[in-house]
């Protein structure tokens, strides 16, 4: 390396000076000194930024649940792939001890940070956080040069929060997809968006259903993303105002049936969006009781059952099926099995509770009837797409 002597310090110098400096040599003050300073500052910083200006990046994963843990294989197995040289290398951060995700770094033997306590050390290039759960600190996003990306499972900016796939099917979207944004501090789901994907929804599919698809979807488009990341941070846009919002998460609250309210399609979609994970539920009796084996929207023959009632919440055995039907806003839904202290299915609940034998000896009118669980806040989920008021991807 060229150099040269400032020589009223008496010391050689590498070359990096101010012009000046060439030219008057004998006049190395404390403002030159501070550039040289600075100088050499700035070109370790460019050699740092060229260093992680293409793949194969250094990538932090913050996730949680099954859906992350599509991403986190499918990055496991770039950065064991050598021939793709898009992960050099892979570090995790998680939150339970029983976290999918906490198992499969267990498991593969990656380095795992415990949430809160990340060690950003080891320096990284860029963040991924998939189905977290959390806020993630300013000082994190600031340390990633390129920042922390998202997969997250909708178009955005429609349901953002943390149960999107759960509202897709609750309110009968019939279009949803995968969007993969940068995060930003202090709120969820607004940042950037680098790419973004249409997926049609199956008619009658479940959350489950729909999460294992859009996991692979995303996963498939996150490592797309990283392929080409500056390129794709360099054309990022805003996400609209417009078409906004909220997926808040699911809770037990929203099981209880609303007879009188809910109309068969919405039961439906509320099965098919919660009924895997949260039993529907309604009070019979003054008690509660779950109710199993969702079979849809059913047809009922008055000619053949004349004193079946048309009031929301009557219950009507059919035996040919063995269903129990129930009467709700617009029609008749049906189900296979109840909970009610144990598993009954329709023909035992019937046979213990509904048969006529059963009803001559303690008679009562609310014996056939299902009743609506009511409180001063009512459980989120409304029929005709009202908003739920309802407080993990899914």
């Amino acid at each position: 390396m060229a150099t040269h002597t400032c020589f009223n310090q008496g010391r050689w110098l590498s070359q990096g000076l101010c012009i000046s400096c060439v030219a008057r040599l004998r006049q190395c003050d404390g403002s030159h000194r501070r550039g040289l300073f600075l100088s050499s500052r700035n070109k370790l910083f460019l050699t740092q930024t060229q260093s992680a200006s293409k793949p194969p990046w250094r990538v932090l994963f913050f996730g949680s649940d099954d859906f992350a843990v599509e991403s986190l294989k499918r990055l496991h197995v770039s950065r064991d792939d050598s021939t793709a040289g898009v992960i050099g290398s892979l570090e995790v951060v998680t939150l339970s001890r029983d976290a999918p995700v906490r198992k499969y770094a267990e498991q593969h033997r990656l380095p795992l940070h415990h949430w809160p306590d990340v060690d950003l050390s080891a320096q990284f290039d860029v963040g991924v956080v998939v189905s977290f759960g959390c806020l993630i600190k300013e000082n994190i996003i600031n340390n990633m040069p390129y920042g922390i990306l998202n997969v997250h499972p909708s178009l955005l900016p429609r349901w953002r929060g943390p149960a999107p796939i759960f509202h897709t099917i609750l309110h009968g979207d019939s279009v949803t997809g995968v969007t993969i944004m940068q995060i930003r501090p202090k709120r969820f789901d607004v940042g950037p968006i680098l790419q973004q994907e249409l997926y049609e929804v199956p008619k009658n599919c479940t959350a489950g259903e729909l999460g294992a698809t859009l996991a692979v979807v995303g996963s498939k488009m996150l490592m797309d993303t990283l392929k080409h990341l500056p390129e794709r941070i360099a054309n990022r846009k805003e996400q609209p105002k417009e078409g906004a919002s909220f997926a808040p998460k699911i809770s037990s609250r929203m099981a209880w049936i609303i007879w009188e309210e809910h109309s068969c399609d919405y039961i439906d979609r509320l099965f098919r969006a919660i009924g895997s994970r949260i039993p529907l539920k309604t009070m019979w009796m003054g008690n509660p009781i779950k109710l199993l084996d969702f079979v849809g929207k059913c047809r009922v023959s008055f000619t053949a059952a004349p004193y079946l009632s048309s009031v929301p919440g009557s219950v009507h055995y059919q035996k040919e099926s063995n269903t129990l039907l129930v009467r709700c806003k617009d029609g008749w839904v049906g189900f296979k099995a109840v909970n009610f202290k144990k598993r009954l299915s329709a023909s035992d609940f019937f046979n213990g509770y509904l048969h006529q034998s059963v009803l001559k000896k303690s008679p009562s009118t609310s014996t056939c009837l299902f009743q609506s669980y009511k409180e001063s806040h009512l459980p989120a989920g409304h029929d005709n797409n009202m908003l739920l008021r309802n407080n993990t991807s899914f």
